[in-house]
């Protein structure tokens, strides 16, 4: 396989990603992307699965611990490897420059943009339900206020990586303070509701095997996004340390928020009420503030759906720019402004491909969401490449230095390749079982996956284009 370049090294570019992060705002990043609207919706599927408190506790710890381990692994490659493309550079090293296109092209299309384009709906259904225009309807309302974020919050990052950064940290903090009000406002109601048990609780036996492993599947993607750190290795001071840092403070602080939100979901309305409860966070602020509960919950996902989509602005670009330094045909998204420290040219597209997708969402509907739901195949597919890709290069190049190794090893990385793969099967089962248009669900993730490869095939003569690495 030819030398790859290193995209957080001057040897294309004179231009490239310098070490101009704190730890706090990679922090702010992960925690940004992580915590996203699922902590306002999951939590009540996840008491009905598991049925009893104690079960339903540990499934958000064991989510924590689980999420630890994939950072150790994640800490060991993006300290190793410190790059803007992350899982894609990881890959590239791993498995060859075929497969890092096929993830990046699939990061594209529906894990990077689907994501912020399906947001910043998020964002406008709640904005066009406070502020509605009667002219346009609720639907092209949603889509103007989301296309009018997305462009909004691409001028912050084209302005500049501080801009970027001081927005990303008040987001977040604004974000967790949201979050602890959730909490205080458990406190403030001295009698907890009384709902009739229809959950059948059963400390002894506990829920069935396969009720628990669905419960964690939605723990686990209520947990999602931490491994977007990697793509900032190149950009945090003292990556070699921080990187480790960033990833073990962000698990701990989200593991402990989301105890804690549980905690108070269940303290007011129990695991039956957690269980029967269609907007969890809503009837809780209800019972504690009254009216101006639904106000208050509305600015709070709010924020949380902006934080989210800036957040995964900051790191889906980085993985543009890193293809177009690899891939001659795709140099114009190589180029790094040396003056704002950012991708500006692979931002601009971002930004249009999410507005191309907000426009398809605004004709399609609810069929656009599904879409970029029905895709998650695709995302644990290559996050499982990804923890393989740990192992391979552990044999593979052992002469790297690496700053960090994973403890237990090989254990650890093993662990983490398994609940990958049964994320993996879980989210095949589910897919192939729903519907688009009167075809099986699963033919989205296969056709995303059959373009990118003729990207592959087209971009083919590049392969043999020789880099060296500085």
């Amino acid at each position: 396989m030819p030398a790859l370049p290193d995209s957080s090294t001057p040897d294309q570019h004179a231009a490239h990603p310098h070490a101009v992060l704190d730890l706090h705002v990679v922090i702010a990043i992960i925690v940004g992307i992580v915590v996203g609207a699922g902590i306002f919706k999951t939590p009540g599927m996840v008491a009905g699965l598991t049925g009893d408190s104690s079960w339903m506790f540990f499934a958000w710890l064991f989510g924590g611990i689980i999420s630890l381990v994939g950072a150790l692994c994640y800490a060991e490659l993006a300290s190793a490897y410190p790059n803007a493309g992350g899982d894609y550079h990881f890959l590239t090293r791993a498995f060859g420059r075929s497969l890092g296109l096929l993830f990046a092209w699939a990061r594209f299309t529906v894990i990077t943009t689907g994501s912020i384009a399906l947001l910043a709906f998020v964002f406008g259904d709640y904005l066009a339900a406070m502020l509605p225009v009667d002219a346009l309807g609720p639907t092209l309302t949603s889509a103007l206020y989301a296309a009018l974020a997305v462009l909004v919050l691409s001028g912050v990052h084209l302005a500049g990586i501080r801009s970027v950064a001081r927005a990303q940290v008040w987001l977040t903090v604004v974000q967790i303070v949201g979050l602890l009000l959730v909490v205080l406002a458990a406190f403030s109601i001295a009698t907890p509701v009384s709902v009739p048990e229809v959950v059948a609780e059963s400390p002894a036996s506990g829920p069935s095997a396969s009720a628990f492993g669905l419960a964690m599947v939605f723990v686990l993607l209520t947990y999602g996004g931490w491994n977007e750190a990697a793509y900032v290795s190149a950009e945090i001071k003292q990556p070699k340390r921080n990187i480790v840092r960033a990833l073990m403070y962000s698990i701990l602080l989200i593991t402990a928020l989301y105890l804690l939100v549980n905690w108070a979901y269940w303290r007011v309305l129990g695991t039956a009420g957690m269980a029967q409860s269609q907007a969890i966070a809503a009837d809780l602020l209800a019972m504690a503030f009254g009216p101006v509960g639904g106000t208050l919950i509305s600015l709070l996902v709010m924020v949380t759906a902006l934080t989210t989509v800036n957040a995964t602005m900051i790191v889906g670009a980085r993985t543009g720019y890193a293809v177009g330094r690899d891939w001659p045909q795709l140099a114009g998204l190589g180029q790094w402004s040396p003056d704002r420290q950012v991708p500006a040219n692979a931002l601009w597209v971002q930004c249009v491909a999410a507005l191309l997708l907000i426009a398809v969402g605004a004709v399609t509907g609810g069929g656009f969401r599904a879409m970029v739901e029905f895709t998650s195949p695709v995302f644990w597919l290559f996050f499982l490449l990804s923890g393989v890709a740990l192992l391979v290069l552990r044999q593979r190049d052992p002469a790297t230095e690496r700053p960090f190794r994973v403890p237990l090893y090989p254990v650890l990385p093993l662990l983490f390749c398994a609940v990958c793969a049964y994320m993996l099967w879980s989210s095949l089962s589910f897919v192939y079982s729903q519907s688009l248009g009167g075809f099986n669900a699963a033919w989205i993730g296969v056709v995303v996956l059959l373009v990118g490869l003729l990207l592959v095939l087209c971009m083919r003569p590049s392969l043999q284009a020789s880099y060296s690495r500085s």
